[in-house]
């Protein structure tokens, strides 16, 4: 080697040491920790005795979408809430006499809807179309005639607390205690704007 030259590797020599740059150590993702828990958690099974991997913490929820995109929920009409409406159960929001009246049969039905023969579909489209226009045309007092033992009978309450049909109605009753085949109906007045 000629003096004053520096020594230089010869290159493809095996013997060079090359010096690496340490690796950044990069930690696992959280999708990768529950599959290695899961590895570890078949080991301890087949390997009695050795120590089970810590339980990991359930994954974060993704964050909410911005508020701009969420819709509101839809607000609730202000006035009183409308409650279920039991047959021969004293409502709430009735004067005593006005319910003491009704319930006496002191009432007298202004207009009555038979309801034999029909099927449950056309029923219940004959009782929404039925109580609309007595509340339309400002009668009071109705009966609405299912028979005894039927379908009909026990599903003419649910279709009078429906929100199309209750905010019309202030208080069902049968007309006779041993008469459960038909239920009388006192519709609420008509507002003053209503009627124009």
């Amino acid at each position: 080697m000629p003096p004053g030259k520096p020594a230089t590797a010869a290159a493809g020599n095996g013997n060079t040491a090359m010096r690496k740059t340490p690796r950044k150590i990069k930690g696992l993702s959280p999708e990768d920790l529950e599959l290695w828990a899961a590895y570890g958690r078949t080991l301890t099974s087949l390997m009695p005795g050795r120590a089970r991997p810590p339980e990991l913490a359930a994954p974060q929820p993704p964050p909410p979408a911005p508020a701009a995109l969420e819709t509101p929920p839809p607000r609730a009409k202000p006035g009183k809430p409308t409650t279920w409406l039991g047959v021969n159960a004293t409502p709430s929001g009735l004067d005593k006499a006005t319910w003491s009246r009704f319930s006496a049969q002191k009432m007298r039905a202004e207009a009555r809807l038979d309801l034999h023969g029909h099927t449950a579909a056309r029923a219940h489209q004959e009782v929404s179309r039925f109580l609309e226009m007595s509340h339309a045309t400002g009668l009071r007092c109705v009966e609405i005639i299912t028979g005894n033992g039927e379908i009909l009978a026990r599903e003419l309450p649910h279709w009078l607390n429906t929100p199309a049909l209750r905010p019309l109605i202030l208080a069902l009753a049968h007309p006779h205690a041993r008469n459960a085949g038909s239920i009388r109906v006192l519709l609420r007045r008509r507002r003053a704007k209503e009627a124009t």
